[in-house]
Protein backbone atom coordinates (compact mmCIF):
# COMPACT_ATOMS: atom_id res chain seq x y z
CA UNK A 1 0.00 0.00 0.00
CA UNK A 2 3.04 2.21 -0.06
CA UNK A 3 3.60 2.53 -3.35
CA UNK A 4 -0.85 3.59 -3.67
CA UNK A 5 0.22 6.69 -1.23
CA UNK A 6 2.76 7.47 -4.03
CA UNK A 7 1.06 7.50 -5.74
CA UNK A 8 -2.27 9.13 -5.11
CA UNK A 9 0.01 12.36 -3.93
CA UNK A 10 2.10 12.04 -7.62
CA UNK A 11 5.22 11.58 -6.27
CA UNK A 12 5.73 8.63 -8.90
CA UNK A 13 4.39 8.34 -12.17
CA UNK A 14 3.24 4.48 -11.66
CA UNK A 15 -0.05 2.21 -11.67
CA UNK A 16 -0.79 -0.51 -10.12
CA UNK A 17 -1.81 -3.22 -13.05
CA UNK A 18 -2.12 -6.56 -11.27
CA UNK A 19 -1.39 -8.42 -8.05
CA UNK A 20 -0.39 -11.98 -7.61
CA UNK A 21 -0.78 -14.13 -4.37
CA UNK A 22 -1.20 -18.26 -3.63
CA UNK A 23 -4.08 -16.79 -1.09
CA UNK A 24 -6.37 -15.60 -3.56
CA UNK A 25 -8.53 -13.91 -0.85
CA UNK A 26 -5.14 -12.04 0.31
CA UNK A 27 -5.06 -10.92 -2.72
CA UNK A 28 -8.53 -9.66 -3.82
CA UNK A 29 -8.13 -7.69 -0.51
CA UNK A 30 -5.34 -6.19 -1.72
CA UNK A 31 -6.99 -5.62 -5.15
CA UNK A 32 -9.82 -3.95 -3.69
CA UNK A 33 -7.71 -1.53 -1.61
CA UNK A 34 -5.51 -0.64 -4.12
CA UNK A 35 -7.95 -0.23 -7.25
CA UNK A 36 -6.33 -3.05 -8.97
CA UNK A 37 -7.82 -4.60 -12.08
CA UNK A 38 -5.81 -8.29 -12.68
CA UNK A 39 -5.92 -10.70 -9.56
CA UNK A 40 -4.57 -13.98 -10.03
CA UNK A 41 -2.83 -16.85 -7.49
CA UNK A 42 -0.49 -17.33 -11.51
CA UNK A 43 2.15 -15.25 -11.35
CA UNK A 44 3.66 -16.09 -14.71
CA UNK A 45 0.25 -14.29 -16.07
CA UNK A 46 1.39 -11.17 -14.13
CA UNK A 47 5.21 -10.99 -15.42
CA UNK A 48 3.85 -12.36 -19.49
CA UNK A 49 1.54 -9.44 -18.62
CA UNK A 50 2.38 -6.72 -21.78
CA UNK A 51 0.32 -4.12 -19.81
CA UNK A 52 3.17 -4.25 -17.04
CA UNK A 53 6.79 -3.00 -17.17
CA UNK A 54 7.45 -2.88 -14.20
CA UNK A 55 7.36 -6.28 -11.24
CA UNK A 56 7.70 -6.45 -7.45
CA UNK A 57 8.68 -10.17 -6.05
CA UNK A 58 8.31 -10.35 -2.72
CA UNK A 59 7.50 -14.12 -2.01
CA UNK A 60 9.62 -16.58 0.21
CA UNK A 61 13.50 -16.39 -0.57
CA UNK A 62 13.60 -19.39 -2.45
CA UNK A 63 10.91 -18.16 -5.08
CA UNK A 64 12.91 -15.34 -6.16
CA UNK A 65 15.05 -16.93 -9.16
CA UNK A 66 12.27 -18.22 -10.55
CA UNK A 67 10.47 -15.10 -11.30
CA UNK A 68 13.44 -12.84 -11.58
CA UNK A 69 14.57 -15.00 -14.58
CA UNK A 70 11.55 -14.68 -16.23
CA UNK A 71 11.03 -11.40 -15.80
CA UNK A 72 14.20 -10.18 -16.71
CA UNK A 73 13.40 -12.72 -20.43
CA UNK A 74 10.32 -10.02 -20.88
CA UNK A 75 12.33 -7.09 -20.35
CA UNK A 76 10.63 -5.65 -17.07
CA UNK A 77 12.37 -4.02 -14.53
CA UNK A 78 12.09 -5.69 -11.23
CA UNK A 79 12.55 -4.74 -7.73
CA UNK A 80 13.16 -7.86 -5.93
CA UNK A 81 13.19 -8.61 -2.23
CA UNK A 82 16.40 -9.43 0.49
CA UNK A 83 18.19 -11.68 0.26
CA UNK A 84 18.02 -12.43 -3.77
CA UNK A 85 18.13 -15.90 -2.92
CA UNK A 86 18.99 -19.05 -0.91
CA UNK A 87 22.35 -19.65 -2.48
CA UNK A 88 25.26 -17.53 -4.12
CA UNK A 89 25.15 -19.29 -7.31
CA UNK A 90 21.49 -18.29 -7.51
CA UNK A 91 22.34 -14.87 -7.14
CA UNK A 92 25.06 -14.98 -9.71
CA UNK A 93 22.89 -16.17 -11.87
CA UNK A 94 20.17 -13.93 -11.53
CA UNK A 95 22.61 -10.41 -11.50
CA UNK A 96 23.73 -12.05 -14.81
CA UNK A 97 20.07 -12.39 -16.23
CA UNK A 98 19.41 -8.13 -15.24
CA UNK A 99 22.67 -7.33 -16.87
CA UNK A 100 21.68 -9.18 -20.42
CA UNK A 101 18.32 -8.02 -20.32
CA UNK A 102 19.41 -4.44 -19.13
CA UNK A 103 16.88 -3.59 -16.84
CA UNK A 104 16.35 -1.62 -13.72
CA UNK A 105 16.77 -4.08 -10.56
CA UNK A 106 16.09 -2.89 -7.22
CA UNK A 107 16.48 -4.95 -4.32
CA UNK A 108 15.42 -4.52 -0.40
CA UNK A 109 18.18 -3.33 1.39
CA UNK A 110 16.05 -0.56 2.88
CA UNK A 111 18.95 0.44 5.13
CA UNK A 112 20.45 1.94 2.14
CA UNK A 113 17.66 4.98 2.31
CA UNK A 114 17.98 4.88 6.47
CA UNK A 115 17.85 8.27 7.30
CA UNK A 116 19.75 7.62 10.48
CA UNK A 117 22.34 5.70 8.67
CA UNK A 118 22.64 8.00 5.79
CA UNK A 119 23.68 10.52 8.25
CA UNK A 120 26.01 8.65 9.79
CA UNK A 121 27.77 7.66 6.59
CA UNK A 122 27.83 11.45 5.90
CA UNK A 123 29.36 12.55 9.59
CA UNK A 124 32.64 9.25 9.49
CA UNK A 125 33.76 10.71 5.76
CA UNK A 126 35.69 13.41 8.04
CA UNK A 127 39.34 13.03 6.84
CA UNK A 128 39.70 14.44 10.27
CA UNK A 129 38.89 11.50 12.28
CA UNK A 130 41.94 9.59 10.86
CA UNK A 131 41.22 5.82 9.75
CA UNK A 132 38.41 3.84 11.00
CA UNK A 133 39.44 1.10 13.42
CA UNK A 134 36.51 -1.05 14.44
CA UNK A 135 33.30 -1.73 14.02
CA UNK A 136 30.95 -3.12 16.70
CA UNK A 137 27.49 -4.36 15.82
CA UNK A 138 24.52 -5.91 17.16
CA UNK A 139 21.35 -7.04 15.61
CA UNK A 140 18.37 -8.80 17.71
CA UNK A 141 15.22 -9.42 16.71
CA UNK A 142 12.30 -12.26 17.81
CA UNK A 143 12.11 -14.99 15.29
CA UNK A 144 9.80 -13.61 12.88
CA UNK A 145 7.29 -16.17 12.75
CA UNK A 146 4.42 -15.25 15.17
CA UNK A 147 2.74 -13.08 12.47
CA UNK A 148 4.14 -9.40 12.96
CA UNK A 149 5.98 -9.46 10.16
CA UNK A 150 3.80 -12.70 7.94
CA UNK A 151 6.51 -14.37 7.54
CA UNK A 152 5.61 -17.71 9.37
CA UNK A 153 7.57 -19.14 6.55
CA UNK A 154 11.19 -18.40 7.88
CA UNK A 155 11.33 -21.79 9.65
CA UNK A 156 11.18 -23.62 6.69
CA UNK A 157 14.91 -24.01 4.85
CA UNK A 158 13.26 -25.02 2.07
CA UNK A 159 11.73 -21.68 1.54
CA UNK A 160 14.11 -19.85 3.96
CA UNK A 161 18.19 -21.30 2.64
CA UNK A 162 18.86 -20.54 6.45
CA UNK A 163 18.29 -18.29 9.27
CA UNK A 164 19.30 -14.86 10.71
CA UNK A 165 22.48 -14.50 8.90
CA UNK A 166 20.80 -14.04 5.59
CA UNK A 167 17.41 -13.53 5.71
CA UNK A 168 18.01 -10.80 8.47
CA UNK A 169 21.57 -9.43 8.69
CA UNK A 170 22.62 -9.09 4.76
CA UNK A 171 21.39 -5.90 5.86
CA UNK A 172 23.79 -5.47 8.88
CA UNK A 173 26.51 -6.77 6.24
CA UNK A 174 25.81 -4.62 3.34
CA UNK A 175 25.53 -1.40 5.73
CA UNK A 176 28.96 -2.54 7.41
CA UNK A 177 30.86 -3.04 3.76
CA UNK A 178 29.12 0.70 2.98
CA UNK A 179 30.74 2.10 6.06
CA UNK A 180 33.91 0.43 6.24
CA UNK A 181 34.68 -0.45 1.92
CA UNK A 182 35.53 -3.89 0.87
CA UNK A 183 35.52 -7.32 3.19
CA UNK A 184 39.56 -8.67 3.34
CA UNK A 185 38.45 -11.94 4.82
CA UNK A 186 35.81 -13.19 7.30
CA UNK A 187 35.44 -15.74 10.48
CA UNK A 188 32.39 -16.88 11.21
CA UNK A 189 30.42 -19.29 13.97
CA UNK A 190 26.21 -20.27 13.84
CA UNK A 191 24.15 -22.05 15.76
CA UNK A 192 20.64 -23.00 16.55
CA UNK A 193 18.80 -22.67 19.67
CA UNK A 194 15.15 -22.85 18.15
CA UNK A 195 15.42 -26.09 16.56
CA UNK A 196 14.22 -25.17 13.44
CA UNK A 197 16.71 -27.70 11.18
CA UNK A 198 19.12 -25.41 8.75
CA UNK A 199 18.05 -22.46 10.34
CA UNK A 200 20.40 -20.70 12.44
CA UNK A 201 19.01 -18.19 15.06
CA UNK A 202 22.56 -16.97 16.13
CA UNK A 203 25.67 -16.12 13.83
CA UNK A 204 28.35 -14.07 15.07
CA UNK A 205 31.16 -13.33 12.56
CA UNK A 206 34.65 -11.55 12.57
CA UNK A 207 35.11 -9.17 9.37
CA UNK A 208 38.56 -7.85 8.03
CA UNK A 209 38.25 -4.82 5.85
CA UNK A 210 40.68 -3.90 2.95
CA UNK A 211 41.09 -0.53 4.60
CA UNK A 212 42.73 -2.56 8.04
CA UNK A 213 39.61 -1.84 10.18
CA UNK A 214 37.80 -4.75 11.60
CA UNK A 215 34.09 -5.55 12.63
CA UNK A 216 32.02 -7.67 14.97
CA UNK A 217 29.05 -8.90 13.87
CA UNK A 218 26.23 -10.76 16.40
CA UNK A 219 22.80 -11.65 15.48
CA UNK A 220 20.09 -12.59 16.91
CA UNK A 221 16.59 -14.08 16.64
CA UNK A 222 15.08 -14.83 19.86
CA UNK A 223 11.95 -15.44 21.83
CA UNK A 224 11.33 -12.26 23.57
CA UNK A 225 8.51 -11.16 21.44
CA UNK A 226 7.54 -7.84 23.49
CA UNK A 227 10.93 -6.51 22.35
CA UNK A 228 11.41 -4.50 18.85
CA UNK A 229 13.75 -5.56 16.56
CA UNK A 230 16.90 -3.68 17.50
CA UNK A 231 20.26 -2.87 15.93
CA UNK A 232 23.24 -1.19 18.25
CA UNK A 233 26.35 0.47 15.66
CA UNK A 234 29.32 1.87 17.56
CA UNK A 235 32.35 3.21 15.28
CA UNK A 236 36.03 3.80 16.65
CA UNK A 237 38.04 5.65 14.53
CA UNK A 238 41.68 7.02 15.32
CA UNK A 239 40.31 10.24 16.25
CA UNK A 240 36.72 9.56 16.57
CA UNK A 241 33.43 7.54 18.17
CA UNK A 242 29.96 6.99 17.04
CA UNK A 243 27.29 5.44 18.27
CA UNK A 244 23.69 4.99 17.43
CA UNK A 245 20.65 2.66 18.60
CA UNK A 246 18.49 2.29 16.06
CA UNK A 247 18.40 1.89 12.66
CA UNK A 248 15.89 3.96 10.95
CA UNK A 249 14.98 7.67 12.84
CA UNK A 250 16.59 8.65 16.12
CA UNK A 251 19.90 10.22 17.35
CA UNK A 252 23.40 9.96 16.96
CA UNK A 253 26.28 10.51 19.42
CA UNK A 254 29.25 10.97 18.74
CA UNK A 255 33.10 12.37 20.10
CA UNK A 256 36.38 13.76 18.35
CA UNK A 257 39.49 13.60 20.18
CA UNK A 258 39.51 16.19 23.29
CA UNK A 259 35.45 17.78 22.54
CA UNK A 260 32.74 16.57 24.56
CA UNK A 261 30.14 14.08 23.80
CA UNK A 262 27.93 15.67 20.57
CA UNK A 263 24.59 14.29 19.94
CA UNK A 264 22.57 14.98 17.07
CA UNK A 265 18.59 14.63 17.66
CA UNK A 266 16.07 12.87 16.08
CA UNK A 267 15.02 15.96 14.54
CA UNK A 268 18.14 17.03 13.14
CA UNK A 269 18.95 13.65 11.86
CA UNK A 270 15.70 13.93 9.43
CA UNK A 271 16.48 17.53 8.81
CA UNK A 272 19.89 16.65 7.23
CA UNK A 273 18.61 13.72 5.77
CA UNK A 274 16.11 15.37 3.91
CA UNK A 275 18.51 17.79 2.75
CA UNK A 276 20.53 15.19 1.16
CA UNK A 277 17.70 13.90 -1.09
CA UNK A 278 15.78 17.14 -1.99
CA UNK A 279 12.23 16.24 -0.26
CA UNK A 280 10.20 18.16 2.24
CA UNK A 281 9.26 17.76 5.40
CA UNK A 282 5.61 17.40 5.04
CA UNK A 283 6.28 14.52 1.91
CA UNK A 284 8.02 12.61 4.25
CA UNK A 285 6.04 12.75 7.32
CA UNK A 286 3.10 11.57 5.39
CA UNK A 287 4.48 9.28 2.93
CA UNK A 288 7.82 8.55 2.36
CA UNK A 289 8.32 7.92 5.93
CA UNK A 290 7.47 4.18 4.89
CA UNK A 291 8.33 3.71 1.25
CA UNK A 292 11.25 5.18 0.55
CA UNK A 293 12.98 2.04 -1.15
CA UNK A 294 9.83 2.03 -3.54
CA UNK A 295 9.96 6.13 -4.27
CA UNK A 296 14.04 6.01 -4.79
CA UNK A 297 13.22 2.74 -7.18
CA UNK A 298 10.51 3.85 -9.10
CA UNK A 299 11.88 7.25 -9.86
CA UNK A 300 14.88 5.78 -10.60
CA UNK A 301 12.66 3.77 -13.70
CA UNK A 302 10.94 6.93 -14.65
CA UNK A 303 13.93 8.70 -15.26
CA UNK A 304 16.03 5.85 -16.58
CA UNK A 305 18.55 6.19 -14.35
CA UNK A 306 20.06 2.56 -12.70
CA UNK A 307 18.49 1.38 -9.21
CA UNK A 308 20.25 1.87 -6.19
CA UNK A 309 20.60 0.02 -4.53
CA UNK A 310 20.60 -2.38 -6.99
CA UNK A 311 21.56 -6.42 -7.62
CA UNK A 312 25.35 -5.64 -8.25
CA UNK A 313 25.36 -4.33 -4.18
CA UNK A 314 23.41 -7.21 -3.19
CA UNK A 315 25.68 -9.43 -4.74
CA UNK A 316 28.65 -8.24 -2.39
CA UNK A 317 26.29 -8.68 0.17
CA UNK A 318 25.42 -12.33 -0.87
CA UNK A 319 29.53 -12.89 -1.61
CA UNK A 320 30.26 -11.94 2.22
CA UNK A 321 27.35 -13.87 3.97
CA UNK A 322 28.53 -16.74 1.92
CA UNK A 323 32.34 -16.48 2.98
CA UNK A 324 31.36 -16.20 6.47
CA UNK A 325 28.69 -19.65 5.87
CA UNK A 326 31.76 -21.26 4.57
CA UNK A 327 33.77 -19.99 7.94
CA UNK A 328 31.21 -21.87 10.06
CA UNK A 329 31.13 -24.93 8.08
CA UNK A 330 34.98 -24.94 8.58
CA UNK A 331 34.94 -24.14 12.38
CA UNK A 332 35.73 -20.64 12.43
CA UNK A 333 38.71 -20.75 10.02
CA UNK A 334 39.63 -17.77 8.18
CA UNK A 335 38.06 -17.35 4.52
CA UNK A 336 39.29 -14.87 2.13
CA UNK A 337 37.24 -12.85 0.16
CA UNK A 338 40.42 -10.94 -1.86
Amino acid sequence: MAIRSLIRRGLVDAAYVAVCDVDLERAQSFSEAADVRLVTPNWREVVDSPDISVVYVCVPTAGHKEIVLRAAEHGKHIFCEKPLATTLVDVEEMVAAVNGARVKAGVGLILRHSPILTVLKSLTDDPALGRLMTIVFRDDQFFPIHGHYQSEWRKDRNLVGSGTLLEHSIHDVDILRWLAGDVRSVRGDVRNFAGYEGVEDLAIAHLEFVSGAQAQLVSVWHGVVGRPSSRRIELFFENGFFHVETDFSGPISYQKRDETLMVLTDEQVRERYLESIGVSEEAFGDVLRFSLEDYFFLASVAARRDAFPDFKVALEAHRIVDAIYRSASAHGSEVSLR
